[in-house]
């Protein structure tokens, strides 16, 4: 797998429509789920109670917070592309985000890329990454939408 290398706004425009790529799959264990947990203050049983998931969820097991699944996608995106010539990236807005469905607890996931749009802002661009993270082996995405990002090129 090859990062995406981007060093102008010019560069960057010329991949409109295209997969920019996809990142390498990660596995979502219990120990990630608990720490997220515990950044959140969102202890709800059917992501930290892993006892009662085998028998109270309809999953039989404990689910990665969703808001999870979405943090993930910086980490994500930095395996994808590497933009460089920039003195900031700021992270601007998701749109049409969509939770398709849970991802379980040892499940593996990664992310696939399109350049939905860019615009150039007055020197700064504004690039809308469609974005999928799916779940191996599964026909659904964990979740899908829009991030919108502000790249400040030199």
């Amino acid at each position: 797998m090859n990062k995406l290398i981007i060093n102008s706004y010019d560069e960057f425009a010329s991949h409109i429509g295209e997969e920019l790529g996809t990142s390498k799959w990660l596995e979502i264990t219990q120990d990630r789920i608990n720490l997220f947990a515990d950044a959140t203050l969102d202890h709800q049983w059917i992501h930290t109670d892993v006892e009662r998931a085998k028998t109270e969820s309809p999953y039989k097991s404990t689910i990665a917070h969703g808001y999870l699944t979405m943090s993930l996608l910086p980490h994500f995106w930095n395996e994808i592309i590497e933009v460089n010539n920039i003195k900031m990236l700021v992270n601007y807005g998701m749109d049409k985000m969509k939770f398709g469905q849970p991802v379980l607890t040892g499940s593996r996931v990664r992310m696939t890329t399109k350049l939905h749009n860019i615009q150039n802002l007055r020197g700064v661009c504004k690039s809308e990454i469609e974005f999928k993270i799916e779940i191996e082996n599964q026909r659904k995405p964990a979740l899908e939408g829009i991030a919108t990002f502000l790249y400040y090129f030199v």
